[in-house]
């Protein structure tokens, strides 16, 4: 069946519900009735991927319901209506799911919130809106944090200090790496983590332009977890800090090539380092001109 049967379907089954609605009467619940009725069209719109019509009937169904009282089942219908404007308005899919997870809050249920504060965050992070996206997925840690579901808080954590990195809110960075390579120390799992939180921590340490900071930063990281100064994170970090230290840009741009040619550094890495030997380029070149 093709994809204008299955809307014309929808649109049918719409219109039978609408009527529903606008019937008098005694007996039954004609919200009861009309959900019956919702629930099916916005089925067949999304078999004839029809997604804001689909999304516009699930927002109806959700309104049936919380005439109904189930706030639950609203919540679910509003989320239907998200994933269905996703497809095609990111400001309409945001609005309902905003509408869900605030039903699911009011009743308690805390997993689901967290769930679609964090889709929001994903959403936001799509379109570039980062401090959108780090807002939702600080509202989503905490939730998770609530439920007891530390990894799923890390989880969304890391993606806050990634993107205040981004940002150059270095010290804010800094503090979610150190905490979360802290709390890796006493969770075998997690122990292989905590060299790339130590470096991603340095990073932005080196970002700040303090040599002091970084210096002072290595000795906790050492302090934290002895089996740092043996990595080939530390040893990246220590030489980092040398050549900024012996403002000599040849030296850094030396020992990121050596550590890129056994550990590929991401794109994020990358760029965080290019800005640190900008602000070494600058500074040789204001030497050069002093003298």
């Amino acid at each position: 069946m093709s994809d204008q049967n299955q809307i014309a379907k929808g649109e049918d089954f719409e219109k039978q519900a609408d009527k529903k609605l606008g019937d008098w009467t005694f007996f039954g619940s004609k919200h009861e009735d009309a959900a019956e009725l919702y629930e099916k069209s916005a089925n067949f719109y999304k078999i004839g991927k029809s997604w804001d019509q689909a999304g516009a009937v699930y927002v109806k169904l959700a309104e049936c319901y919380m005439k109904l009282d189930s706030k639950h089942e609203a919540g679910n219908a509003y989320a239907d209506a998200g994933h269905c404007y996703k497809k095609t308005n990111a400001t309409e899919c945001i609005s309902r799911l905003e509408q869900a997870l605030d039903l699911f809050l009011e009743i308690g249920r805390l997993s689901m919130s967290a769930k679609y504060c964090k889709e929001i965050a994903e959403i936001y992070e799509q379109e570039r809106n980062l401090e959108k996206a780090m807002v939702y997925y600080d509202k989503a840690a905490d939730l998770y944090q609530g439920e007891e579901a530390g990894s799923s808080a890390n989880q969304c954590r890391l993606k806050i200090a990634e993107y205040a990195a981004e940002m150059a809110q270095y010290q804010k960075a800094i503090e979610i790496y150190e905490d979360i390579a802290k709390q890796a120390l006493s969770n075998n799992l997690l122990k292989y983590g905590i060299k790339g939180h130590l470096l991603n921590a340095g990073i932005c340490q080196l970002c700040k332009g303090d040599d002091v900071a970084i210096t002072n930063a290595l000795e906790k990281y050492q302090d934290l977890d002895p089996t740092f100064a043996g990595s080939r994170e530390y040893r990246l970090l220590a030489d980092l800090a040398a050549a900024i230290d012996e403002e000599d840009v040849t030296k850094f741009t030396d020992a990121i090539k050596e550590f890129d040619s056994m550990t590929k550094l991401d794109a994020w890495k990358t760029t965080l380092l290019l800005r640190v030997k900008d602000m070494l380029k600058e500074k040789e070149m204001e030497e050069d001109d002093l003298t």
